[in-house]
């Protein structure tokens, strides 16, 4: 931080430094999910509470991208499984023997039992996913009261959107 002064007719600058283990008074700062909080504007006193509020609701964005982001890999995984089926269905030839991979390892299956995993398969990762929605739905019911009780406290001295960077 740079502090002017112009003791007489000249302008000087002085370096000050804050000290990086604490914040200077008044100022909360998480940079976990981009979540920012500064109270420069008004005194507002910041309590420990406070604090773990921030640093909640800073966590729970952080894990809500990492559960959506979750989620999109499995739709693509569920999509691949329905696009074998379709695949396995258009195959003329009922003796043929289908390749399952299991593990690390391919089993060969009849047509008809290659069908039942993968029906199997697609119906345990729909289940995953539906799973992994709702709980992206209770972490955004955490984050709305969160944010409800940060906005009251701190009003526009405290960013809790996402950056979009």
């Amino acid at each position: 931080i740079w502090n002017r002064s112009s003791p007489g007719s000249s302008t000087t600058f002085e370096s000050v430094k804050t000290p990086t283990s604490s914040p200077p008074k008044g100022t909360v700062k998480t940079q976990e999910a981009h979540v920012c909080a500064y109270t420069a504007a008004e005194d507002v006193n910041v309590t420990f509470e406070d604090q773990q509020k921030i640093n909640k609701f800073a966590r729970n964005t952080s894990r809500i991208t990492e559960l959506k982001e979750e989620i999109e890999v499995k739709k693509k995984q569920l999509q691949n499984l329905e696009d074998a089926c379709e695949d396995i269905m258009l195959a003329d030839d009922d003796c043929l023997m289908i390749p399952y991979q299991i593990g690390d390892v391919f089993i060969s299956h009849s047509q008809e039992e290659t069908q039942e995993m993968l029906e199997e398969a697609k119906k345990n990762l729909q289940e995953e996913i539906d799973a992994l929605e709702s709980r992206v739905e209770s972490i955004q019911r955490v984050l709305a009261d969160l944010k409800v009780q940060l906005y009251a406290k701190f009003g526009s001295n405290i960013n809790l959107e996402a950056d979009e960077s």
